[in-house]
């Protein structure tokens, strides 16, 4: 190949032919129907022209009459036949808004738009143009019937705003030390009388395999900032990058003239800095190099010089032209150690900040990634001796890629990106490889409008499962679980999730059986997900004669990760209905399970979800079903939960209000006991504490358990009238309620006559009885027929009378 006077390449003598993916974008993509498709530019990523892919000129043929070094035009004060990228290919301009593709017959279709994405090949670099879909958001509503209410606060400690999670983007950090995750984590806590649903995020339990950087933060994944409910995802922001560069957050894909104008800034300022002369030397003598000797030794060169760990360096080296020289002279290698070495070369500049790579695939990228998709099949089928290194160098600039939110959508639009991550499961890939194709995947379907299209290409999915269940390598198993994870958090992908018995199995498998935290946390979290829909609920607790159930069972009480235990509580919160009710309580084990979490466990938290997936059970439960005895049993061990704010003993009083469950809860051993210590305990509780909505919810229990005339015998017992003798004493007008309470409970027991003696013997009784007969003969002569605040009539005065006349 002759050069120039200049030494720079003359224009392509080749072509690179499209392959059957290239020619029918479409054929790879399983579109999802009920998604309005958006019209808009093209989104086809490349363009052909009479059969040729043209790939620095992003498929547009080359201008003829320009010379072959104006492909690139000279950044200012650079030496002569440099090439530097991003500038315009060609004399003339054309508009980004306002590109249409060439009519030519063999040209790929142009609307490819997935989930209201539109993924658009520009003329100036491959720019590429996105509208976000917006957040799927899911209301939690309050039953009117229901006697109390709950917080609707989303974005505090013990409230996560009810939208279904997932994970963060695993990429890799700078030091390829590991994969960088943003996994905050809340609890969620709502009453257990309201159908309330749980969402909350994975833990980020291993340091090592969950570091956060700083570069990892610029690369799009959110850090473990103070909780107000990030829902980075899971899913609320999604790993949606944030940056401390203003730049970065002033831009976005569609504004392509925007991100020209830093990309030529950058470029100026980088040129001009003399700390980069190492890069510009070696990048020009790539872009120079004639021959195979000068190009193999200036390719040595390049790895040379790129190998290091500094990103304010790989960003000098992407903004001077690296990658785009590098993707011009890998289209024109054939020999397998060159490939080898220019893929190494691409891996390393791509270590590169967020903002750097984002640019570089506005400039290069619509060539650049379908070349490694190709050169990626061609080395799997291939095998010779390089080609696993090659394979990890072109999987690890792509997971480079997918850690930058923006660019996940774009990525997937691309002809052959998911068949290539199809092949894991097909291909003997060396472990580390294996791994680096699921974290892509799991990066990609972090994506809200990736999701529908990974699911329902169900090779894609059957691949997923199986790395899920058979992979030797825990790492790869933790990755198709946090995918299967992501996947179950899309709503429109829920309901048929669930019908999938084999998604469910997976799930089971992965909760119980496996060892590594995050990858039992991710399957917890997916059935979570998944029992987020209603419709799924019946279907969840009937597989298999409710191995979910007893999987959940078993993660809720002996799981060691706390997150884990507090996502299996949530799942069966999330799973208790009316429908599912009679199933669930028949369960073995289940109720006990609950109420001994909601008090032995070492985390606040757990204790907290386990009590409220208990009460929510208990709303539906009847006195009718099997269940019942187990449930009262339960339910006087969850009474001893110090963190249940209250919920057990509200759903004492509600089970009080039904008249058939009276007699049976009057009659249960144990339980008068129980409300009568709740009742006690409020002695020196603030008004506003727990305690206090305790002794409240616990004196009108038994207030209703005395409104049946077969109660008055067996509820007149010591425990209860040091209950109520302490109830109709409080002083305070916080305490009304309570004390009305607790005189209308023995006003109804004094209504057996055979109570009376008993009653007007204790101690204090009758004093402070006397006592609320005076309250109630102020209030009369203040005018006030009944009491303000219950509209309880004054019961006080026969109640007196009718105890002194037992004595």
């Amino acid at each position: 190949m002759a050069g120039d006077r200049s030494g720079a390449f003359p224009q392509l003598p080749f072509s690179i032919s499209s392959n059957k993916q290239t020619s029918n974008p479409s054929s790879n993509l399983t579109r999802p129907v009920n998604l309005r498709s958006h019209s808009g530019p093209s989104t086809s990523s490349q363009f052909l022209h009479n059969g040729i892919i043209h790939p620095l000129t992003n498929g547009m043929p080359p201008n003829p009459k320009s010379p072959a070094r104006k492909m690139v035009n000279l950044p200012p004060k650079l030496p002569q036949g440099f090439r530097c990228p991003g500038e315009n290919h060609f004399k003339r301009s054309i508009s980004f808004n306002h590109m249409t593709p060439m009519s030519n017959p063999n040209s790929a279709p142009s609307n490819a738009s997935v989930c209201n994405t539109t993924v658009a090949s520009s003329h100036s670099g491959g720019s590429i143009s996105r509208i976000a879909p917006a957040a799927i958001k899911r209301v939690c509503s309050a039953d009117p019937s229901l006697e109390l209410g709950v917080s609707s606060s989303a974005r505090h400690d013990y409230h996560d705003d009810n939208s279904v999670y997932s994970h963060k983007s695993h990429g890799l950090s700078s030091s390829h030390g590991g994969n960088s995750v943003s996994n905050d984590s809340s609890s969620y806590y709502q009453h257990p009388l309201m159908n309330s649903r749980f969402v909350s995020t994975p833990s980020n339990t291993s340091a090592n395999s969950r570091r956060v950087t700083s570069s990892n933060a610029s690369q799009g994944s959110l850090g473990n900032t103070p909780r107000g409910k990030q829902h980075g995802g899971v899913s609320a922001s999604r790993g949606a990058g944030s940056s401390g560069n203003a730049s970065v957050a002033s831009f976005d894909l569609m504004d392509s003239a925007k991100i020209k104008n830093i990309a030529k800034k950058k470029r100026k300022e980088y040129a001009k800095d003399g700390r980069y002369k190492a890069v510009r030397r070696v990048v020009d003598d790539l872009n120079k190099a004639i021959g195979a000797e000068k190009r193999k030794t200036a390719i040595d060169q390049v790895c040379i010089e790129f190998d290091h760990q500094d990103e304010t360096k790989h960003n000098a080296e992407l903004y001077l032209g690296a990658a785009n020289i590098l993707c011009l002279v890998l289209s024109m290698s054939d020999q397998e150690d060159e490939i080898c070495s220019i893929t190494s070369a691409l891996e390393m500049v791509y270590r590169a900040e967020r903002e750097a790579v984002i640019i570089s695939y506005h400039d290069v990228g619509a060539a650049l990634i379908p070349l490694l998709l190709r050169l990626l099949e061609r080395c799997e089928k291939g095998r010779k001796v390089l080609a696993e290194e090659c394979i990890s160098n072109i999987s690890k600039v792509l997971l480079y890629m997918t850690r930058i939110a923006e660019l996940r959508i774009p990525l997937v639009g691309h002809p052959g990106m998911l068949a290539a991550l199809e092949r894991v499961s097909t291909l003997p890939l060396s472990m580390e490889n294996r791994v680096l194709r699921m974290r892509i995947l799991a990066n990609l379907a972090n994506a809200e409008g990736n999701k529908v299209m990974i699911f329902e290409r169900m090779s894609l999915l059957e691949a997923v499962m199986k790395i899920a269940t058979l992979d030797k390598s825990e790492s790869a198993r933790e990755y198709a679980s946090a995918i299967l994870m992501d996947l179950a958090s899309c709503n429109t992908n829920q309901i048929p999730m669930a019908r999938i018995e084999k998604v469910l199995a997976t799930f089971v498998k992965l909760a119980v059986v496996e060892d590594k935290v995050e990858t039992r946390e991710y399957a917890v979290s997916g059935l979570q997900n998944l029992a987020f829909e209603k419709k799924n609920r019946i279907q969840l607790v009937s597989y298999g004669s409710g191995v979910v159930i007893e999987a959940l069972k078993k993660t809720t009480s002996s799981d060691s990760n706390d997150k884990t235990r507090r996502r299996s509580a949530g799942a069966l919160t999330n799973l208790a209905c009316d429908g599912t009710a009679e199933k669930m309580g028949n369960h073995d084990g289940l109720l006990t399970t609950l109420a001994e979490v909601s008090v032995n466990d070492t985390n606040r938290e757990v204790q907290q979800r386990a009590a409220l997936a208990l009460t929510k059970l208990a709303n539906s439960v009847t006195v009718k079903m099997k269940c019942w005895g187990t449930l009262l049993d339960a339910l006087i061990k969850a009474s001893q939960c110090k963190y249940a704010d209250g919920i057990v003993s509200a759903m004492f009083r509600v089970k009080t209000r039904v008249e058939e469950n009276r007699t049976s809860m009057a009659k249960h051993p144990m339980l008068l006991t129980t409300l009568a210590q709740m009742c006690l305990q409020s002695e020196d509780s603030e008004p506003s504490s727990a305690d206090h909505k305790d002794g409240e919810n616990a004196t009108k229990a038994i207030a209703h358990l005395a409104n049946d005339p077969l109660n008055h015998k067996l509820i007149c017992n010591e425990h209860i009238l040091a209950a109520l003798v302490h109830g109709a004493s409080l002083g305070g007008q916080e305490a009304l309620v309570t004390r009305d309470a607790a005189i209308l409970a023995m006003e109804r027991m004094a209504m057996e006559h055979s109570n009376r003696p008993m009653m007007a013997r204790y101690p204090g009784m009758l004093v402070t009885i006397a006592k609320a007969t005076e309250r109630e003969m102020h209030e009369e002569l203040n005018g006030n027929p009944v009491s303000s605040a219950t509209g309880q009539p004054r019961l006080a005065k026969p109640l007196l009378m009718s105890l002194l006349v037992a004595m």
